[in-house]
This record gives C-alpha cells, sequence and structure tokens, in this order.
C-alpha cells in the first residue's frame, strides 16, 4: 500500500480499528491494555490478541488480498478470528478496491462454509470430538441449541449466523451433521456473507477511517439491528401481501 495509506493504518502507533477492539483489548501493537509503559514490564498478550495483530499484519503487505481470502474461507470452519478487521484495513488501503475485496471475502467465506457443510455431514465421526476439544465457540452445547434453531428457523438461523456474531462454523458444521437442505444452506450463506461484507465494505468506501473505527467499537450492535431490520422487513412485505 502507498505511504498515505500506511499513515491512516499505523498513525499514533494505534490501527484504524480504534483504541479497543472486538475483544476489549487494545489493538496498540505490543502493548495489552494501551498503556505507556510507565517503565513496568509488560505481560505477553495472549494468544487471541497475538493471533489479531498476525491477521491485521496482512494488510500491511503485498499478500492482503491473499490472506483476506484465506482467513475468510478457514474463518467459516475452524478458524477464530472474522475476516472483518481485514477487510477495513485493506478497504482503507485502496479504497477503489473495497468492493472487489467484499466480493472476495464473500465467495472464499461461502466456500470455507461449504468446506464445513462437507466436514459435518461427512467427516464428524472421525474429527467432531477435535472440533469440540480445539476449536473455540464450537460445543455440543452449542450443536444442541442450532438444532433446535434449525427446526425453528431453517434458512433464518443460517442467514443471522452469516450475518451477525454468532459463530457461523457452528452453523456450517452443525448443518452438514443434521444434514439441512443445501441449496438453502448456501443461499442463505451467501446472502448474509455479500449483505455483511459489501456493507462493511460500502461504509468504509463512502466515509473512511472514522467509519472505521465506528463500525469496529459497535459492530455486535450494529449486525444484530440490522439483521433484525431485515428480518422484520421481510415479515411485514409477508403479512402485508
Amino acid at each position: 500500500m502507498g505511504n498515505d495509506s500506511k499513515k491512516e493504518w499505523k498513525g499514533d502507533g494505534k490501527s484504524v480499528m480504534g483504541e479497543e477492539g472486538r475483544s476489549g483489548l487494545s489493538l496498540e501493537r505490543g502493548k495489552p491494555g494501551g498503556g505507556e509503559g510507565g517503565g513496568a514490564a509488560l505481560p505477553r498478550p495472549g494468544w487471541v490478541r497475538r493471533l489479531y495483530d498476525w491477521v491485521l499484519h496482512w494488510a500491511e503487505t503485498p499478500y492482503g488480498p491473499a490472506a483476506l481470502v484465506f482467513l475468510a474461507f478457514a474463518e467459516a470452519s475452524f478458524f477464530p478470528i472474522p475476516p472483518d478487521p481485514l477487510l477495513m484495513a485493506l478497504c482503507l488501503g485502496a479504497a477503489a478496491r473495497s468492493f472487489r475485496f467484499a466480493a472476495m471475502a464473500t465467495v472464499a467465506s461461502v466456500m470455507g462454509g461449504v468446506g464445513g457443510y462437507i466436514i459435518g455431514a461427512g467427516a464428524w465421526q472421525i474429527l467432531g470430538d477435535f472440533f469440540f476439544s480445539y476449536v473455540p465457540g464450537v460445543t455440543p452445547e452449542a450443536f444442541i441449541a442450532v438444532q433446535e434453531y434449525y427446526e425453528r428457523y431453517d434458512f433464518w438461523a443460517i442467514f443471522l449466523a452469516g450475518l451477525t456474531p454468532i459463530p457461523y462454523k457452528v452453523f456450517t458444521l452443525s448443518a452438514g451433521v443434521f444434514a439441512i437442505n443445501f441449496p438453502v444452506f448456501v443461499l442463505a450463506s451467501f446472502l448474509s456473507r455479500g449483505l455483511r461484507f459489501f456493507v462493511v465494505a460500502g461504509l468504509i468506501y463512502r466515509f473512511g477511517p472514522p467509519m472505521s473505527r465506528f463500525i469496529d467499537r459497535y459492530f455486535n450492535l450494529l449486525t444484530w439491528v440490522f439483521g433484525a431490520l431485515i428480518i422484520l422487513g421481510f415479515v411485514v412485505v409477508k403479512f402485508l401481501l
């Protein structure tokens, strides 16, 4: 990326994601909590923070788009960090390519979801214990809850999982385990992931760094509200027709 975009990205030593990430940690690299030092030895950052920094560093390299594709694919089945922070960083560094980045993330995420579906459908007896033990958010209790959501909401359960902070990987894996209708799964995944990534890219494209900080700070709330409004709109249309 160019020098100007790198200034936006690094600035005063903090990322464009704002002073605090969704995990509540300062995004100033190497300084958990965002302290000024004061001569005291700082504790080693936790693994989530180190992984988050590793994800964001790809925006400063020529391999950022490829990393975005890999991350979006992997997060749909096993990786704990969502692709949104890297997507926002890339959009800030190359605004003209924002919608291309969103399209790449969408396709990769849906393909990753299909991969998760295949794992659930064909290899869960072999790999299930591994996912329950080592993949954050994937638990037997989550699977039981998701099965109930599928029975009650079907398409909308997958749609909300793809749009909101609900762990999408739990739904992709369990969709295969519970033999959810595959075309419905792919359609719901494509619409929800595409909507999520294109809205983020569009806002960054239009408003730049201030919107990036706003999205990062209120990301969970915004996606829930947006998802609820979409569902409410469909309910109203169905009622009127």
